[in-house]
């Protein structure tokens, strides 16, 4: 069968990832790419160490960097990123563009981090107060806001689950409701952390509810990414991502004319069954609960 009629296959553009070995939502990542883009995911080695600091430390070693980096030059990404919030976020800002550095230098392309990533978006929809949602520890949920604070970012108010395993199996409910208990008072912005937490279909829905851009650790990795290369990510009404959608409900954020809104219950489809009882998750949530009937727009 003659198939040169088709003239494929198109051109590509490669994206390459470094995530950590315990990595779980590749197929997120493709959620937010363009048909015309290439992801080319590694991992680091394995080390038997729970999530935790120590974990973030020895997953974001240069030399593990380098590593990684050059095994994925022979795909000849045009930007590297590596996906991990906390291993971007352990040595703070200093830290993290050290990362940048060693990468770059170790595959000669320009590369970037999650947590660098979350700085450049949070500038993008000019938020400096921001609440967060993690499934860390407190020690690991400390040290995100240490380097928020180092990058002149305030957190206002934070929710964190203190797992320290299987946080891909975490249910949209949970990110949910952590959500509405972070955020408390004037806040610009939403981030949720961790690559290993999935996110994609919930930003929407909490977009719409607390009248605000929600941002998520995959989300940012990936748009910062194509945007390296001059590409878009793929996001309906996610406002990071979505111009209609920045125009919209998240616009009202901040807004002296907002008022107190009855609080929705979350759809059906982000319902789930719980998520399985782990290690430090009797650290509990740091900010108290919105009252029962409203929520600060």
């Amino acid at each position: 069968m003659d198939v040169s009629f088709l003239g494929g296959p198109q051109p590509q553009c490669g994206v390459g990832v470094v995530a950590p070995f315990d990595f779980a939502l590749d197929r997120e990542l493709w959620r937010w790419v363009p048909d015309d883009v290439s992801l080319h995911l590694t991992r680091t080695p394995f080390v038997p160490v729970e999530v935790s600091l120590d974990l973030a430390r020895m997953v974001s070693e240069h030399e593990t960097l380098r590593e990684a980096v050059q095994a994925l030059s022979a795909v000849s990404p045009r930007v590297v990123s590596y996906a991990c919030t906390s291993g971007s976020f352990v040595g703070g800002v200093a830290g993290e563009r050290a990362m940048c550095a060693a990468m770059q230098q170790a595959g000669e392309v320009p590369s970037m981090t999650t947590s660098g990533a979350l700085l450049d978006a949070l500038c993008e929809i000019g938020a400096r107060r921001v609440a967060l949602v993690t499934p860390y520890t407190k020690s690991v949920t400390d040290s995100l806001e240490e380097y928020l604070a180092e990058a002149g970012i305030t957190v206002t108010g934070r929710a964190y689950l203190g797992l320290t395993r299987h946080i891909w199996k975490v249910p949209y409910r949970d990110v949910v409701d952590m959500a509405r208990q972070a955020v408390v008072g004037a806040t610009d912005a939403l981030f949720i952390s961790c690559t290993n937490l999935p996110t994609y279909d919930v930003i929407p829905q909490l977009e719409a509810e607390l009248r605000m851009p929600v941002l998520s650790a995959n989300q940012v990795t990936m748009w910062g990414a194509l945007r390296a290369i001059g590409s878009h990510a793929v996001g309906p009404y996610q406002a990071l991502l979505d111009p209609v959608a920045r125009r919209g409900p998240a616009a009202l954020s901040g807004s002296p004319d907002a008022v107190p809104r009855h609080r929705p219950e979350p759809e059906a489809a982000f319902a789930g069954p719980p998520a399985a009882p782990e290690a430090e998750a009797a650290e509990g949530l740091d900010a108290p609960p919105f009252p029962d009937d409203t929520y600060d727009a």
